[in-house]
This record gives C-alpha cells, sequence and structure tokens, in this order.
C-alpha cells in the first residue's frame, strides 16, 4: 500500500537482487528460480493486464534544477535516481480521463500525476547517454527511464484502491474541472486545460465532492505541428514501504502526438499552483517555479461509432 498523502514514505532498506551463479560449462548464464525476486501480488478482486477502452491524455515536461528533485526522490523512491538531461531533471504532469468497461458495466476515471522521470539506482550502468529530446521520442528502448510518481489525484474510488495496490502509487482523491479537444465539440478546438481540486473519500466510500483548487495548467496546440512518437510501454515506478522498488508498463497502442516547445512557443503552455500549502501545490512550486515547458505529448482514442443525423422519412402518400 502506498501512503497517506500526508504522510511521506519511510526510508527502509529495500531488498537487494542476488548476485547471479557463475556458469560453468554447459550451464545456463540466467540464475536459478530460487534466486529470482517475485512478481508482486494480484489482490481479489483485481485482474492484470488492465484494459482501457478509451484514453485521452495530455503530458507536459518541465526540464529544472535537479537539486529539489534529487531531495524530493530520495524521500519517496530512494532506489531511484533522476535521469539526467544535460544537467537537468525532469518533471513530467499528466491528465487522463478513460473508460473502462467491466462484465457488470462500465466506469470513467479522471487522474492527475505529478512524476519525475527517473531510473533505478542498480541499473544505471544500462543506460545511453540521451538528451531529453530523445528520452520524448522513444530512443530509450531498456524503458528503465520511467515515471516516478509523486502524487497522484483522482475521482475513481476504485481506481485510487488499485493503484495504491497494485502499483504502490501515492494515489488519493481529487476532483477536476477539464476542457480538451473533442470530436463532439468545435473543429478548431485543440486547447487543453485542467484545474485540480481537494476532495475526499465520503462515508459511502466514494469520492467527496470538490473542495478548493490546488492548481491546474493549460496548453495550446493550435497551429503547432505533432510529431508521432513510439515512447511506450511507459514505466511506472512504486516504492512499497516493504517490499520496495516496484515498475509497471503501461502499453498504448497507437503513437503519442508529441509538441517540442522552446522560446518562441513554450508560453503556450501554462501551469499556476494555487494552494502552496499543501504537498501537491507545495512540491510543484518547489520543482517547477517557473520553468518553462520544454514539451506537451497528447493521446486521444480514435471513435468507434458515430450515431449521426436524422432525417425527415415521406409519410405515406
Amino acid at each position: 500500500m502506498s501512503p497517506s498523502p500526508s504522510v511521506s514514505p519511510s526510508r527502509r532498506t529495500a531488498p537487494t537482487t542476488p548476485a547471479a551463479r557463475t556458469a560453468g560449462a554447459g550451464e545456463p548464464f540466467a540464475p536459478a528460480r530460487a534466486e529470482r525476486l517475485p512478481l508482486p501480488p494480484v489482490p481479489a478482486p483485481y485482474r492484470l493486464p488492465f484494459h482501457y477502452g478509451a484514453l485521452h491524455t495530455v503530458g507536459l515536461d518541465y526540464l529544472v534544477a535537479p537539486g529539489p528533485v534529487r531531495d524530493l526522490l530520495a524521500e519517496h523512491h530512494p532506489d531511484l535516481a533522476a535521469a539526467d538531461f544535460d544537467g537537468r531533471a525532469c518533471v513530467s504532469l499528466n491528465y487522463q480521463l478513460y473508460f473502462a468497461q467491466y462484465p457488470t458495466g462500465g466506469g470513467i476515471t479522471q487522474e492527475v500525476e505529478v512524476n519525475i522521470v527517473a531510473h533505478p539506482v542498480a541499473a544505471a550502468g544500462r543506460l545511453a547517454a540521451i538528451g531529453y529530446g530523445e528520452y520524448a521520442r522513444g530512443v530509450d528502448q531498456t524503458k528503465l527511464l520511467g515515471i516516478a510518481r509523486i502524487h497522484v489525484l483522482c475521482d475513481n474510488a476504485l481506481a485510487i484502491d488499485a493503484g495504491r495496490r497494485l502499483y504502490a502509487e501515492p494515489k488519493y482523491p481529487g476532483r477536476f474541472e477539464s476542457v480538451m479537444p473533442s470530436l463532439n465539440g468545435p473543429a478548431a478546438d485543440t486547447a487543453w486545460s485542467v484545474v485540480c481540486r481537494q476532495a475526499a473519500l465520503a462515508a459511502d466510500g466514494t469520492v467527496g465532492p470538490a473542495g478548493r483548487a490546488l492548481f491546474s495548467f493549460s496548453a495550446d496546440l493550435a497551429g503547432l505541428t505533432p510529431e508521432p512518437v513510439d515512447s511506450a510501454p511507459v514505466t511506472g515506478y512504486g516504492t512499497d514501504p516493504v517490499a520496495g522498488l516496484l515498475a509497471g508498463p503501461m502499453n498504448v497502442h497507437q503513437p503519442y502526438q508529441y509538441h517540442e516547445l522552446d522560446g518562441s512557443t513554450a508560453s503556450r503552455v501554462a501551469l499556476a499552483v494555487a494552494d502552496r500549502t499543501g504537498g501537491v501545490g507545495r512540491d510543484l512550486a518547489t520543482l517547477v517555479g517557473n520553468a518553462p515547458a520544454a514539451g506537451v505529448w497528447t493521446y486521444q482514442s480514435a471513435p468507434v461509432a458515430a450515431h449521426h443525423r436524422a432525417y425527415y422519412v415521406p409519410s405515406k402518400a
């Protein structure tokens, strides 16, 4: 289980991978099964993989000073190191709207993640020296460069429980006001905006009504040409206070649309922290501050059906 949002994860000594046996003549180089790490449990009622029926997401990447990022990462995920992109660390936010179908019906979920791009300390020697642009375009095929989750706010109680129990996500209630491009809206509308609000679990176990605004962000992509990138699977890292570091990949089965930003386009993206007293607002203000966005990436599921306009049928003469 991941910690409560108001409690920092406790430091602990992570389990280490046993050293591989030295292979003799004719012996396999893989370690014996008894020496390998077990898989994390999948508690009932959950089943994996979890299949998304539809996904609409936008992500913002910020290249920032590495010192505060390293300090926060050491507090939450001591077995991870922040990615080094030419002397800068990367803080990545994303908003997700997704639909899931179950045997008894369906569910709609919104969530926002605040992440740090990072890799396992023990695997640093396997990483190539790449820059942010190469990372954003999926050049790292080891997929060791992943997202270390620092805050995950979500409006679905079942998704909160699943994220905590399956992936050790620091996931807790939130509510959202979102605007995004849609085939059911104006064709020229390419802007995204998200307001994230405080919420709490209600007595019946559901996520309660929206409270005060915590932070918001927006991206106006009008006139910018997207670049399709194959950056999936995305490795998501969580730290269980007992079992240690775990990694869970998420596959998106079509390319993301990536927008690289520079000095002339970074103003298309805005991040505003409304409440700097709480954990997520304080961390965003400390890590990102006034840094310009370095990139925006989006994905929107294609429609599977369309209900067209009705027409009149002549009556019988």
